[in-house]
């Protein structure tokens, strides 16, 4: 078991997530509380008060859609205010807020919808053509709704007893899993799951009312969404990007005097190829958060020296509502006498239990820890964890036990002070041989060159060992990769059944909206007329 000696914070948690924006409208209404950056580089901005008046138009648009309490609301559209205007508004009247991936294709967004059953889907036009096999639904244009919005009552639906107050058990959110080993399954999440971000956003990542948060991630995606909320709720400032253009990014910390704001490594290394980031004034920039996947060390210096900020690496899913381990800025020193723990994603955050759960034992029904030291399952218990899945009490089940751990699927080990060390997907592990291979311990090893920008490691099959290594890898801009010198790196520094017996040399990886790397997919290739153990 381990936990963060840190004591829980003082500030009270919100009921909901409408009585956030609700508090500060009242608190604050002139204050800025939203900036929207769109893909030409202008921007609208919104008060405090002028977001909760539009999110309370919302809300009564949304009741006479016929969208009520339990109902849910889908949104297929690329980052813009009205995913914050429909949170708010959906919470206000006990509904649920779905984001699509309009990365998916239209036969995956139809399962999706097929799944969550909304009363109402708001669609952007030039992503209309992904619902053309979702079936009989109700279907808006974002154009359409936005003047429904304008038109739509300005009285406050609880006020006026339209609607009951808003319920902490209420699922404000359905958020699908990215689907890298299957067919996605809707995370529900309460306003209660999701007003930890309250202390998230204030303990570890140090909010306040003068915080400015640039938000570039999808808000489909708990990274986005979750992580994007972080400055409602202390009274702070939110740039919002429709997306996450690296050039436009750098301009927008240097105009907006951003204090804050979380990317994946990916585009960290992509902010730092832009051209005249060294000249850039970036002074604003306080915290940056990463998540999603390791960042290499070399990618670290030279963030540290160029972005001249404080570094938190931070871990969480979907099912836990976003954030619940961290590794605090200090440890972000590659040359400092806790240099080793960059190897580490953190520790829990005080109210978040988590455990590490000998895999052999799960079997057997009465599961038990792993020793310090040793891998094991990660399984954490908090208030942030999701009730369930929708629709699919099997996956709820096998995913939550009867006394509340949450399965996460992760394998990692943990110290003796609680520092956790990943290592994989329990289902990305590889057994070559009868021997265990964790693909980041290798990747880690990888990261090392030089001349690396990006690698997976994955399973292929193999005849005399079932399976074997293969490491596919992407070169830095202008670097030349010698597989000979790969080989030699990781023969010095791991066991023989570790090191990968192939290299591929690849010009990028395929990734999820999270950053996370599809290694069912660089798998499937190799896989064919092979049968996995796993997938």
């Amino acid at each position: 078991m381990t936990s963060n000696a840190s004591p829980r914070p003082d500030l009270p948690l919100p009921a909901s997530l409408a009585e956030v924006i609700a508090h500060q409208a009242n608190e604050r209404a002139d204050a800025v509380a939203l900036t929207y950056v769109d893909a030409h580089g202008a921007t609208t901005s919104q008060t405090y008060g002028e977001l909760e008046q539009r999110s309370v138009r919302a809300a009564n648009a949304l009741l006479a859609a016929g969208i009520g309490r339990g109902d849910r609301v889908a949104v297929l559209a690329q980052n813009s205010p009205m995913y914050f205007e429909l949170a708010f508004a959906a919470s206000k009247i006990g509904a649920a807020l779905v984001g699509l991936n309009w990365r998916l294709a239209a036969p995956e967004i139809a399962t999706i919808l097929g799944d969550a059953d909304p009363g109402l889907v708001i669609v952007d036009d030039e992503l209309a053509h992904l619902v053309s096999e979702a079936g009989d639904l109700a279907r808006v244009s974002a154009d359409a709704w936005h003047r429904s919005v304008e038109e739509a009552a300005s009285d406050d639906p609880f006020a006026d007893g339209r609607v009951s107050a808003p319920n902490h058990d209420d699922i404000v959110f359905i958020l699908y899993t990215s689907g890298t080993t299957g067919v996605p399954k809707g995370a529900q999440l309460t306003n209660h799951n999701m007003a930890h971000s309250a202390w998230i956003s204030g303990s570890a990542y140090g909010f306040g009312a003068t915080s400015t948060n640039l938000v570039a991630m999808p808000l489909f995606h708990v990274g986005g969404m979750g992580y994007g909320l972080s400055a409602f709720f202390h009274g702070g400032h939110t740039v919002l990007r429709r997306d996450a253009d690296p050039a436009a990014i750098v301009a927008n910390i240097e105009n907006h005097g951003v204090t804050h704001a979380f990317f994946v490594p990916a585009v960290i290394q992509a902010i730092l190829a832009v051209d005249g980031v060294e000249q850039a004034n970036l002074d604003s920039l306080e915290l940056l958060v990463y998540g999603a996947a390791p960042i290499g060390d070399a990618v670290l210096r030279r963030a540290l020296d160029v972005l001249d900020c404080q570094f938190l690496q931070a871990y969480g899913m979907t099912e836990t509502a976003g954030t619940i381990v961290t590794l605090p800025p200090e440890a972000h020193d590659p040359d400092g006498d806790h240099a080793a723990l960059l190897r580490s994603c953190g520790r829990a955050l005080p109210w978040v239990e988590l455990r590490i759960v000998d895999p052999d034992s799960i079997a057997t029904g009465h599961p038990t820890d792993a020793a310090t030291g040793e891998v094991g399952e990660i399984w954490t218990r908090s208030d942030q964890n999701t009730p369930g899945y929708r629709n699919k009490p099997e996956a709820t089940a096998e995913a939550i036990t009867p006394d509340g751990w949450l399965r996460t699927g992760d394998a990692a080990y943990a110290d003796e002070d609680g520092y956790l060390f990943l290592f994989d997907r329990f289902k990305d592990m590889i057994i070559s041989g009868g021997e265990n291979v964790y693909p980041a311990e290798v990747e880690n090893v990888l990261y090392d060159h030089a001349a690396i920008a990006e690698v997976a490691v994955i399973g292929v099959p193999d005849e005399r060992w079932g399976e074997t290594v293969k490491a596919v890898v992407v070169a830095k801009p202008g670097a030349q990769l010698d597989i000979g010198e790969l080989a030699d790196l990781c023969r010095s520094r791991l066991a023989g059944f570790k090191c990968p017996t192939s290299f591929d040399l690849a010009e990028s990886l395929p990734r999820n909206a999270s950053g996370k790397v599809l290694k069912t997919e660089l798998r499937a290739p190799y896989w064919v007329g092979h049968d996995r153990r796993i997938s």
